[in-house]
C-alpha cells in the first residue's frame, strides 16, 4: 500500500511539473483594438500584451498588402515586463486603400526556459476617405441660451455624428437612409464670438469630416436678481440637506454646499439623462406652459445671494419658476417618455420627460409624482403637483427644457411661431427627404 501511495505521489508530482512547465512557458496574451474591419491612418491600433509568467521579450508587427510587406513596430522588453500597451501606427506603412493583413509576433521569456511565442493575423480594410456631409437646412437663427436644428446627409455609416462647438459634442440622430437631424444648443454661458457650430461625421475607420452651418446669432442680456437669505429659509434647506453634508456646521454652510457642490452634481446627472433619448421626435407642436401660473424667475437669471447684507454666493438659475396655487396640478408639456422620477438634489422631487432627439423637459420641487420612469405620457397629462421640495423657498414649479443635457430657454418652446420656423419646418425636410 505504501508503494502505491509513493507511486501516486510521484505521478502527481510529474503531472504538476508538466502543468507548471506548459503554463509558465505559454505565449503572451494579445488583444488588438479594433481587431478587424475598416481602419485609417487617422488613429493608431491599440495593442495590449500580457505575459502569464516571467516577462515579455520581443514584439514585431508587420503589414502585408499585395506583394508589399512592411514592419511597422519592433520592440524588445526588459525581463521583468509583464504587461505592455503599444500603439500600432499605420502611417509609416504606406498602404493604399483596400484590404491588407496585419501580423503580430511576440515572445515571452521565463526563468529556466526559452519561452514561447504568440502569433496573430488580422484582416483590415484601409479607408482614408472621409464621409461626405451635405447640410440641407439653409438658415439657422439661434438665440443665446436657445436651440437650433440642422438636417443633413452623410454618405456612409458613421461611428459618430452631430454638431460640435468648442470642446462640446451634441449627437445627431439618423431618421431614414442617409438623413440625420441634430438639435443643438447655444449655451447661455458661451461667448458668442467663440461659438461656431459645425456638423461633424466620423466614419468607422476614424476619418472625420466637418461641414459648416449657415447661422445667425441673436444675443440678449440676462437678468440679475439679489436674494436675501432669511434664517427660516436656511433652516428649511439645512433640514433637507444636512444628511448630505454632515461636516457642515451651520445652516448657511449647508446651503452653500447644496447650492454649489450638489448643484454641480445635478448638472452632471442632467447630461447623463440627456443621453437617454428617442432617436425620433416624440413631441407634437407647441409645448404647454402650466396654466394660470405667474413667473417668479426667468431663464439664465444671475442670482446673487446675500446674508446679513454680505454676498455669500452667486449662481445661474437655469429654468423658469412658475407659481399658481399650492399643490397645483402639473401637466406634461408634450408627449414623451419618463426617464427620471425621484429626488434630484436641488430640484427636490423631480420628473424628466424625454421628447426625442435629446429634447427633454424637467419638472422640479414637486410635492407629488404621479408617474414613474418608463411611463409614456401625453401632452396635458397630469404628472404631479407643485411643491417646495429641494432648494425652494415656497410652493412653485421649476420648469426646465434641456437639449442633450444642456438647459435652454423654455420660452422658445412655448412659442408656436418659433417652433414652426425653427423646428417643425426643418423636421419636415427630414421626413420628406428633400
Amino acid at each position: 500500500m505504501k508503494a502505491f501511495f509513493s507511486i501516486l505521489a510521484v505521478i502527481i508530482a510529474i503531472l504538476a511539473a508538466v502543468f507548471i512547465f506548459f503554463w509558465s512557458t505559454s505565449g503572451p496574451a494579445l488583444t488588438l483594438t479594433p481587431d478587424s474591419g475598416p481602419v485609417s491612418t487617422a488613429r493608431p491600433l491599440a495593442l495590449t500584451l500580457q505575459a502569464p509568467r516571467g516577462g515579455l521579450r520581443m514584439l514585431t508587427v508587420s503589414v502585408n498588402q499585395g506583394d508589399k510587406k512592411v514592419t511597422v513596430l519592433t520592440k524588445r522588453y526588459s525581463g521583468d515586463t509583464r504587461t505592455a500597451r503599444e500603439n500600432v501606427d499605420l502611417q509609416k506603412a504606406g498602404l493604399q486603400d483596400g484590404p491588407f493583413n496585419l501580423q503580430i509576433e511576440t515572445k515571452a521569456s521565463t526563468q529556466g526556459y526559452s519561452g514561447r511565442s504568440t502569433s496573430q493575423s488580422h484582416s483590415f480594410i484601409m479607408d482614408t476617405k472621409p464621409p461626405v456631409v451635405a447640410v440641407l437646412t439653409t438658415a439657422h437663427n439661434i438665440i443665446k441660451g436657445g436651440a437650433g436644428l440642422v438636417t443633413y446627409t452623410v454618405s456612409e455609416d458613421v461611428e459618430r455624428t452631430g454638431v460640435v462647438f468648442g470642446d462640446r459634442f451634441v449627437p445627431g440622430y439618423r431618421q431614414q437612409g442617409e438623413l440625420f437631424v441634430c438639435l443643438f444648443p447655444f449655451p447661455y454661458n458661451i461667448d458668442q464670438n467663440s461659438y461656431v457650430p459645425r456638423v461633424i461625421a466620423v466614419d468607422k475607420a476614424g476619418n472625420e469630416r466637418l461641414a459648416g452651418i449657415n447661422f445667425h446669432l441673436l444675443v440678449k442680456p440676462f437678468s440679475i436678481d439679489r436674494i436675501n437669505l432669511t434664517e427660516p429659509f436656511l433652516e428649511k434647506v439645512a433640514a433637507e440637506f444636512k444628511t448630505k453634508f454632515p461636516q457642515a456646521q451651520t445652516p448657511l454652510e449647508i446651503f452653500l454646499k447644496a447650492n454649489g457642490e450638489l448643484r454641480a452634481q445635478n448638472v452632471k446627472s442632467l447630461y447623463e439623462y440627456g443621453g437617454q433619448t428617442s432617436p425620433k421626435p416624440l413631441w407634437q407642436g407647441t409645448f404647454l406652459r402650466m396654466p394660470n401660473a405667474a413667473p417668479l424667475g426667468g431663464f439664465a437669471q444671475t442670482r446673487i445671494y446675500l446674508h446679513n447684507k454680505q454676498k455669500v454666493d452667486q449662481q445661474d438659475h437655469l429654468g423658469f419658476d412658475l407659481a399658481s396655487v399650492v399643490h397645483a396640478p402639473v401637466p406634461a408639456a408634450n408627449n414623451g417618455t419618463i426617464v427620471f422620477a425621484g429626488d434630484l438634489g436641488i430640484y427636490g422631487q423631480c420628473i424628466i420627460i424625454d421628447h426625442g432627439l435629446g429634447l427633454q423637459t424637467l419638472y422640479g420641487h414637486l410635492s407629488r409624482m404621479a408617474v414613474k420612469a418608463g411611463d409614456n405620457v401625453e401632452k396635458g397629462q397630469i404628472i404631479g403637483n407643485t411643491g417646495a421640495t429641494g432648494m425652494a423657498a415656497g410652493d412653485h414649479l421649476h420648469f426646465g427644457v434641456l437639449v442633450s443635457g444642456q438647459e435652454v430657454s423654455p420660452v422658445e418652446w412655448w412659442d408656436p411661431s418659433w417652433i414652426k420656423n425653427n423646428i417643425t419646418d426643418k423636421l419636415n425636410i427630414s421626413s420628406s427627404g428633400k
